[in-house]
């Protein structure tokens, strides 16, 4: 026994002399020390550069640190067992399975869409494991070793090991300093222009939005931008699909909100068009680009214009606030090491070491961008909910469209059970079969960790005109999408069972069971909101229009009865059934242009609310019998008139709600009139009737 032990003081004396055990040693220390800093520390450049050092060093000291372990478990497999050799048999183990872990992480950063936070956390373990074995192995031989002639040869031994196994962590950290010595990060430009604007008032740089950044400053625009590099990873590919044709994504790009912009310039002054870049470009806002009239042609950055509502302008909102109007606080998003530069530069070296960083670190990622606010109600309602008070039309406050507390008062709207309520994002961001690392959501009381599925960001509702001007990729998909929703034929399974089947906003004629030629014929149009969460039609009521047109011919095709008919200049038949509002100016004038910053009032306002009906009742006449002329009577001295049934013995009436989502008046100022620009024009609902036509009366 003393023969194994004084053998045992010579391998450990032995040992602790190489210079290979050291740098394990050391290359160790310096992984748990860098991995407790990465689990530790704050989101920071350093902390990525560990993330990176903490990596390349791991794969490249893999093979030596191997090599050695093994030589180490050779030279000492044949001792006896003891506590010492235990420890390092369970330090082995747990060194071998947080290389493992390590290994197959750096694989999944490299070559998948995410990382296995199963793995992920056999590394963390296995990380805590590793020391709490490793250190009591290395430190209780030269505690039990103190009483040997050979413990001054063997302390200078330990103590040489110790100091190379320090100058080698030392050596590692060293490459973290001269990595952060050596990145330069993209300069940023969080400064409002020179000549900025501060009509509201310097402490609300914004207004009149009702937006604010948590600094009270701006923000450069390239921070706010990129949502495409979210699917240059592979990662969030299907969602900047989704989102690339929605109305999100062309919010600032839509032909009449840019129109309608410049008009807001010029007649009330560019800083007053900050009131809708809160909602619709709200990368230009914070950046300071809706400005003065040095440059009225640039009140959309190039950004802004490209991107709308861009990931981050929605993923980087900290708090909403229900008064509407873009009432929200836009925090600073974190952006990863090469985030930017990739955006600025394209490089594909840049987007291979960005999309490692967010895999293989990507709580910072999840945590900044994945909030339950975004999950509610009420996050919908900072835009979707809008007034102007005297700071844009001078005179008072006037509610405008206010798609939140319609919903809030409604049928679908029951606090504390969700197995009733259906919330916005269950209606227009419909959940979809999906390979996307966001799968799954536990925060759902229908859904689980691993549904398979994500929520779509096509936020489809009832625009299907601009995403076919703007052509942009897939507009085809999102068209078609629009037109089955506005006819309640998209299939949402998660809610079927919480509505009727059937259309959106159904229409039944109600009509007489037969009609006497040359009687009035009343006919009535049941309209009735079945699945619409809020008013309908919803938005801004001037511009968007839903009307019944209605068609009754006899039973050779004649025409006898039309009205709601569009005329070849695209205006509707005057007289007919139209579901609009028409708002007016100070003096009575009518708002025909969306021109907001002038409206005072509505002079008539017609809607259905959820769940509700409004009547639509036509009158016609039935066709009379007619006369026809015989020959002249020679004792009347007059033609012979003799009467005849008339041909018809029924009348067909057709009766069909259209939709279009902007009015022609606005189009035509918005492409000049010879444009010759028309809105598409959707049928949601239609029914018929066929009256029989006695040919007698009484």
């Amino acid at each position: 026994m003393t023969n194994n032990r004084s053998a045992s003081v010579v391998s450990r004396e032995h040992g602790w002399r190489s210079h290979l055990a050291a740098w394990t040693a050391g290359f160790l220390a310096f992984e748990a020390i860098s991995g407790l800093g990465i689990w530790l520390l704050p989101f920071s450049v350093t902390t990525q550069i560990l993330v990176l050092i903490h990596t390349g060093v791991g794969l490249i000291f893999f093979v030596p640190t191997t090599y050695y372990l093994t030589l180490h478990w050779l030279r000492y497999r044949r001792f006896l067992m003891t506590h010492i050799k235990l420890l390092g048999y369970l330090g082995l183990a747990t060194v071998a399975l947080c290389g493992l872990s390590g290994f197959v992480l750096t694989c999944q950063a490299i070559f998948a869409t995410r990382i296995s936070y199963a793995w992920d956390s056999i590394h963390l373990v296995t990380t805590f494991a590793s020391l709490a074995f490793i250190l009591p192995h290395i430190i209780l031989p030269v505690m039990a070793f103190r009483s040997i002639d050979k413990l001054s040869s063997l302390m200078t031994a330990a103590r040489r090991y110790a100091a190379n196994t320090g100058l080698s962590s030392i050596f590692f950290f060293g490459m973290v300093a001269l990595a952060l010595l050596a990145y330069q990060p993209v300069q940023l430009k969080h400064e409002f222009p020179e000549d900025y604007s501060y009509r509201y008032g310097s402490d609300r740089p914004f207004a009149p939005s009702l937006a604010a950044t948590e600094s009270n400053q701006p923000y450069d625009s390239r921070l706010l931008s990129g949502s495409k590099s979210c699917g240059t990873a592979g990662c969030h590919l299907e969602i900047v699909y989704e989102w690339e044709s929605s109305a999100h994504r062309y919010a600032a790009m839509d032909t009449a909100f840019q129109r309608i912009q410049y008009t807001m310039a010029e007649q009330n002054g560019p800083e007053s068009t900050r009131y809708c870049g809160g909602c619709h470009d709200p990368i230009s806002l914070f950046s300071g680009t809706k400005n003065i009239f040095t440059d009225i042609d640039q009140l959309t950055d190039l950004e802004g214009y490209q991107e709308g509502i861009s990931c981050l302008a929605c993923h980087a909102i900290r708090e909403t606030d229900l008064k509407g109007n873009a009432h929200y606080l836009m925090g600073q998003p974190i952006r990863y090491m090469f985030e930017l530069e990739y955006h600025t530069s394209g490089s594909e070296l840049d987007r291979l070491m960005r999309d490692f960083l967010i895999r293989a670190y990507p709580r910072p990622h999840r945590e900044s961008l994945s909030k339950t606010l975004f999950k509610t109600p009420e996050y919908c309602a900072a835009c979707h909910k809008q007034f102007i008070d005297e700071e844009i039309n001078n005179v008072g406050w006037v509610q405008l469209q206010n798609q939140f507390d319609n919903w809030r008062m409604s049928r679908w709207n029951h606090p504390g059970d969700p197995t009733r309520t259906i919330e916005c994002r269950e209606c227009h961001m419909p959940l979809v079969n999906s390979t996307d690392p966001a799968v799954g959501d536990i925060a759902d009381y229908n859904r689980s960790a691993s549904d398979g599925k994500h929520r779509s960001h096509r936020f489809i509702a009832a625009n299907q005109m601009m995403p076919e001007i703007l052509k942009l990729p897939g507009w085809e998909e999102q068209v078609e999408l629009t037109e089955k929703w506005l006819k309640g034929e998209f299939p949402i399974p998660e809610i079927a069972d919480k509505w009727v089947d059937g259309p959106a906003v159904s229409l039944e004629l109600v009509a007489p069971e037969k009609v006497i030629p040359g009687e009035e014929v009343l006919i009535k149009a049941i309209i009735t909101s079945n699945k619409v969460g809020h008013d309908f039609p919803s938005g801004p009521l001037d511009i968007i229009q839903s009307w019944v047109e209605v068609v009754v011919t006899d039973s050779t095709g004649k025409l006898v009865f039309k009205t709601g008919a569009v005329n070849e200049d695209g205006f509707i038949q005057p007289g007919s059934f139209i579901l609009k509002a028409e708002p007016v100016d100070q003096y009575g004038n009518l708002i025909d242009r969306h021109n907001l910053w002038e409206m005072v009032g509505v002079r008539h306002r017609r809607a259905l609310f959820p769940g509700f009906a409004d009547v639509a009742e036509f009158r016609f006449y039935c066709p009379e019998l007619y006369k026809e002329s015989g020959p002249p009577d020679p004792d009347l001295g007059s033609a012979e008139f003799r009467v005849q049934a008339p041909e018809t013995e029924t009348l067909t009436v057709v009766a069909r709600l259209k939709y279009r989502k902007i009015d022609q008046s606005l189009l035509n100022f918005i492409g000049g009139g010879s444009s010759r620009l028309t809105s598409p024009i959707t049928v949601m609902s239609e029914d018929r009737r066929v009256i029989p036509v006695s040919q007698k009366r009484g």
